[in-house]
């Protein structure tokens, strides 16, 4: 096994540090938002079918969802702020080439390469996990998580005004200006993390991983042009559930994988990342179906004859209320827990879309129904970090996190391709044009309520957290931290970090390794030298202790499996001196 570590700590973040990196996350949706005022344009553009055009925006989604796991992992292994800034340089130089183009291949190489910012999400959730105080990342890994809608709902007018009013490159110009700047906030603002995880980068798990998601959201995009019972479509599905079926059995045998899939298993991350597919389900139909109803002409009987700009502003609301909800969440979350503030959350998507059902015949009522969603998604999306933040190791934060994002991913996939083919399927041909009818918006509806309503059963699924239990995070201070992990610990190790003459050793690497030479747990030990990890399960381990200007210590160790905590101190020897 391959470590990577260092021995020197983070500095102190400073207050800026939140919103630099959810600045970050909504420059991630102003990108993914960038061409929804002109989708319906895209073939006149770019000289070419509409069947080709849609790939400008399926290259961008499947290159995000490949990008989204793998940066995150990546971000564990080589630090996260490295890897935050590599995503959105990628993200740059992929604008800067769509925005001198209007070929259609090189217009898809550059939204293929803006895809790779959908790995800023996890990274900067990761980021704040290992730096801020414990009273302060509950809200802050909320705005982060929902700055993907909130980025989304600004950029929505804001890019509608721009089409409008000037030529359609502008809108890649202004995104690589964001871009560039989040990328100059992030080097003078954030300081890199020093939690590493423990082994290598695995190659062949991601092209594993990026084949088997390729071929499974291929066919979901394109599902509608192709045909859902057409040989290329069924091909495709089975051959992406063998693929990720030899993925998963590689995954299982190796040492350091790309995805612990027996991490995935537990049942507070399973059902957090399928409940995170709903989500991403419910999230997309309103930002499909608002903006359509908006921009219809009165003359259909039901559009409400609304300008692109003007439909925009009444959506925005939606991304608004999510960040408005971020720190409303974070007073829920500590009174109650995360799965409360989950199952909250659905439980408001859920009258938003039954209201809307009933809402459809003034522009006011579309408001009313984007900031109902958008305060029952911001709570949804707030609590899913905080839910896998606490059932996973720091060392996996940004992998597990990355594959969190992946699931929301999949599920906005799946809306689009299921809502695009209700709409197509209830159209009215009027003039050659086909005109999406209120029937299909209130299937469309109908189709995001039942997916709150699974949502809501899986929630219910997830262990429950006493208000007094707390995920593992870090603490204001290395006291603070101490007691927080020596609470947390009801079986494993705990014990002090020793120099050789007895004195405590601060923010020593003290990492868990199980028998089979896998990193089971991993932490730094506090000012007073006190560490605690827990144990999987029970069996023989090797706790190995280092810290600079010591050598380091490995002690064999043995854990019964009770809910007794096995007292082990760990006494560095003295300065080494490396040759």
């Amino acid at each position: 096994m391959t470590q990577t570590t260092t021995d020197r700590p983070a500095g102190r973040a400073s207050g800026a540090v939140v919103p630099v990196l959810a600045f970050a996350g909504i420059v991630v949706a102003v990108m993914q938002t960038l061409l929804v005022p002109v989708i319906k344009d895209l073939p006149q553009l770019l000289d070419t079918a509409p069947s080709d055009a849609t790939w400008v925006l399926t290259s961008t989604l499947l290159s995000g969802a490949v990008a989204t796991p793998i940066m995150g992992r990546l971000g564990d292994l080589y630090g996260k702020r490295r890897m935050l800034i590599l995503s959105l340089a990628v993200m740059v130089v992929g604008a800067l080439v769509s925005a001198l183009t209007s070929d259609l291949l090189l217009m898809i190489t550059g939204r293929t390469l803006q895809g790779f910012a959908m790995g800023a999400i996890p990274l900067g959730i990761g980021l704040m996990r290992d730096m801020l105080p414990r009273e302060k990342l509950g809200s802050a890994m909320a705005l982060m998580s929902s700055s993907i809608g909130v980025g989304g709902g600004l950029a929505l007018p804001a890019a509608a005004l721009v089409a409008q009013h000037s030529d359609w490159h502008a809108l890649f110009y202004g995104a690589a200006g964001l871009g560039a700047l989040a990328i100059a906030l992030t080097l003078l603002v954030v300081p890199e993390s020093p939690v590493r995880a423990e082994g290598s980068f695995d190659l062949p798990g991601a092209l594993g991983l990026s084949a088997g998601l390729v071929l499974f959201l291929l066919p979901i995009t394109k599902g509608s042009d192709w045909g859902w019972t057409s040989g290329t479509t069924l091909g495709l599905f089975a051959a992406s559930a063998v693929v990720l079926v030899l993925w998963g059995v590689m995954e299982l045998r190796l040492k350091a994988p790309l995805v612990d899939l027996r991490t995935t298993a537990r049942p507070a991350v399973l059902f957090t990342n399928l409940a995170s597919i709903m989500v991403g389900v419910s999230f997309y139909v309103v930002s499909l179906v608002l903006p359509q109803l908006l921009q219809l002409p009165t003359s259909t009987g039901y559009g409400l004859g609304q300008s692109m700009v003007v439909a925009g502003l009444l959506v925005a609301p939606l991304g608004l209320t999510m960040m408005f909800t971020a720190p409303v969440y974070a007073r829920l979350s500590a009174k109650y827990g995360p799965k409360v503030t989950l199952i909250l959350g659905l439980l408001i998507i859920a009258i938003g879309y039954g209201a809307g059902l009933g809402l459809m015949s003034a522009a006011w009522q579309s408001l009313v129904i984007s900031v109902l969603l958008g305060a029952g998604i911001g709570l949804a999306y707030s609590s899913l970090p905080a839910l896998i933040v606490g059932a996973v190791p720091a060392s996996e934060t940004g992998a597990a996190n990355g594959l969190n994002t992946l699931m929301r991913s999949i599920g906005t996939s799946v809306s689009s391709a299921v809502i695009g083919m209700v709409l197509a399927n209830t159209a009215n041909n009027v003039g050659g044009v086909e005109i999406p009818t209120m029937h299909g918006f209130r299937v469309s509806f109908l189709i995001a309520t039942g997916a709150v309503a699974v949502g809501l059963l899986l929630a219910l699924f997830l262990p429950g957290r006493r208000p007094s239990d707390k995920p593992q995070l870090r603490a204001s201070s290395e006291e603070d931290a101490a007691l927080e992990r020596a609470e947390r610990v009801l079986r494993g190790f705990r014990g002090r970090v020793l120099d050789a003459d007895g004195s405590p050793v601060a923010r020593a690497k003290v990492t868990l390794i199980d028998r089979r030479g896998r990193q089971a747990g991993a932490t730094l030990s506090a000012e007073d030298g006190s560490y605690a990890l827990a144990v999987p399960a029970q069996g023989s381990y090797v706790v190995a202790a280092r810290a600079q200007g010591h050598g380091p210590l490995a002690s064999s160790a043995t854990h019964a499996g009770d809910e007794r905590p096995v007292d082990l101190d760990l006494p560095l020897p003295g300065e080494t001196v490396s040759a």
